[in-house]
């Protein structure tokens, strides 16, 4: 049985749906990409509020990539290295401007965003080879401590540059963020049989955007596609996963915290209860959204430290 929305969302969120419809209709795959990105575009336009003052930036190439890099107005002892959502189609370093920007100002990390490639132009694996090749860059440029995070598509990256980043530069990194990720778990999880047609994210989204990033093929068996595909979850960075009740991909956190934690691994997973994919863009909206805000805000700073977050609600 299928969500009763009507019951699960209240008017904060769906005042949030109805602002993202005015420009990114619930059947944007439908469209061609040129247009999917130019809607998704003036969308996150309608978002943005702005970088906090005391918050400056940077746009440079790092090893080919370009990459926007945020520094607070203390000097910094960390960086976070970002991935952004947006299923491997859409997006950029404007659509997640100022959320790179709060993330700053809140946690008083540098922030470094990466404009990896994407599909169809640029099918997998380029996406994942910009992703590690600016985190690499980024373990070159400064010094400390790096916390990885994304979301959505981003989530994953940065989970696969985790798993990757073992054995090479895995002791740069102290934790890892994970903001409704969709890392290739199996649809048969209660998530997907529960949220198939979520205001938000659909299963027929994901199709769409998985057959696009794969150019049609059968990818199996490579964790930097999808790191529910590895078979080793051992020496991963303490992680938090934060997905959201009404959405295909919260069960795939579920699975990943369980992997991590049974190969010895220090992980945290929380649905919030109440929100949708993508309600980062809520956050100025939603009292849920904005208490989600916080717990990302919370998770950085203490995997800043090596350290899993303690919630209190």
């Amino acid at each position: 049985m299928t969500a009763d929305y009507t019951k699960l969302l209240d008017a904060e969120v769906w005042a949030f749906l109805a602002r993202t419809e005015e420009f990114y209709p619930p059947d944007a795959v439908d469209l061609t990409v040129a247009d999917q990105r130019r809607v998704y575009d003036e969308m996150c336009a309608a978002f943005d509020v702005g970088r906090p003052d005391g918050v400056t930036t940077e746009d440079t190439d790092m090893d080919g990539v370009p990459c926007r890099i945020y520094t607070p107005a203390t000097p910094p002892e960390a960086t976070i290295y970002f991935c952004h959502g947006g299923g491997f189609v859409v997006g950029g370093l404007d659509s997640h401007d100022s959320i790179c920007a709060e993330f700053c100002d809140q946690t008083g990390m540098r922030v470094v965003a990466a404009d990896y490639r994407m599909s169809p132009e640029h099918p997998f694996p380029n996406d994942f080879n910009d992703a590690w090749a600016a985190f690499a860059a980024t373990c070159a440029a400064f010094d400390g401590p790096v916390v990885l995070a994304g979301d959505s598509a981003g989530g994953c990256l940065v989970a696969a540059v985790a798993h990757h980043a073992r054995g090479r530069i895995s002791d740069r990194i102290t934790g890892a963020l994970l903001i409704y990720p969709g890392l290739g778990g199996p649809w048969t999880e209660r998530s997907y049989q529960e949220h198939p047609e979520a205001p938000g994210l659909t299963v027929k989204d994901m199709e769409f955007y998985r057959l696009v990033r794969s150019g049609g093929k059968e990818i199996t068996d490579d964790p930097t596609y999808a790191p529910l595909q590895d078979t080793d979850y051992s020496g991963l960075p303490p992680t938090v996963i934060l997905t959201a009740q009404c959405d295909p991909l919260s069960s795939d956190g579920d699975v990943y915290a369980r992997r991590l934690t049974e190969a010895g691994g220090a992980a945290l997973w929380h649905e919030d209860q109440g929100l949708v994919h993508a309600h980062l863009r809520a956050r100025h909206m939603s009292a849920k959204a904005r208490d989600s805000f916080a717990r990302m805000i919370a998770s950085l700073t203490s995997l800043k430290s090596g350290h899993l977050p303690t919630f209190t609600s």
